[in-house]
């Protein structure tokens, strides 16, 4: 199928969805939402073990493309609509997706594509890569998650900065602050992630979902709550035929065959 705002592919179990509007650097349209619904009903529903996200061009994402809303000044408009419709909705699918999501950001990753990011399992930059909560620029505030995002990765007192400052952040910064997972030469990013990605198809991968689901939940849980979650998803875990496949591999001195179930 093609598309006209987006790239998607799948080869080897891993899935590659790449924002394709490179002249607006990868900026959202509602087509570019409706675009990413789709692929993503398509990733629930065939065997893809991990999902890679990156931009094509010299950015990752701009955030929202403006010129694609009708906004009329004298009549008022809400910025909450593409929120409840678009961005909340795409978020909620990306933390919920039982397989790691690597975000590969080539370039500049602005308002809403800064987030779109963070809400990744795994993010490794470019070293030219620049984050930017440009929210505050145009009278809004940092959406698409970043206000629970931000915080919890770097403090609140950086968090505020980024926020209101809404100056850029270096992918160097950003790794020393732990935002992100790594920085890489501009020239290594795509093999870099190719190769994470690989590997990550090949791991258990309803473990790395249960890692996943228990690593988020840990922000709101209490040290009670998160034990018993812990309880609950390790014996979801040990029930699967890769905990099987690990046990005996591991007694058998040779390397796992995970299948992903």
């Amino acid at each position: 199928m093609s598309y006209n705002n987006i790239k998607f592919a799948i080869k080897d179990n891993v899935a590659t969805l790449t924002l394709n509007r490179p002249e607006k650097l990868n900026s959202f349209t509602e087509e570019m939402h409706e675009e990413i619904r789709t692929v993503f009903s398509q990733i629930e529903q065939e065997n893809i073990r991990a999902l890679v996200i990156t931009g094509e061009g010299r950015a990752f994402c701009a955030g929202q493309d403006l010129g694609d809303r009708d906004i009329d000044l004298d009549k008022g408009f809400d910025a909450g609509d593409s929120l409840e419709y678009n961005y909340n909705p795409l978020i909620r699918k990306m933390h919920a997706l039982p397989i790691p999501i690597i975000c590969a950001v080539n370039g500049v990753a602005a308002g809403a594509g800064a987030n779109l990011a963070l809400a990744c399992d795994i993010v490794v930059a470019a070293r030219s890569a620049k984050f930017i909560q440009a929210f505050a620029k145009i009278g809004l505030i940092p959406d698409a998650g970043g206000t629970w995002s931000l915080p919890r990765k770097v403090g609140l007192a950086r968090a505020m900065g980024l926020a209101m400052l809404a100056e850029p952040l270096t992918a160097e910064k950003a790794c020393e602050w732990g935002l992100i997972w790594q920085v890489v030469d501009d020239d290594k990013l795509e093999q870099n992630v190719a190769e994470m990605a690989t590997h990550l198809a090949s791991q258990p991968t309803i473990a790395l979902a249960n890692i996943k689901t228990a690593l988020r939940a840990s922000a709101s849980n209490s040290m009670s709550d998160q034990l018993d979650l812990e309880r609950d998803l390790q014996s979801a875990s040990a029930r699967t035929q890769d905990f099987l496949e690990g046990v005996s591999a591991f007694m058998e001195k040779r390397k796992p065959t995970f299948i992903g179930k």
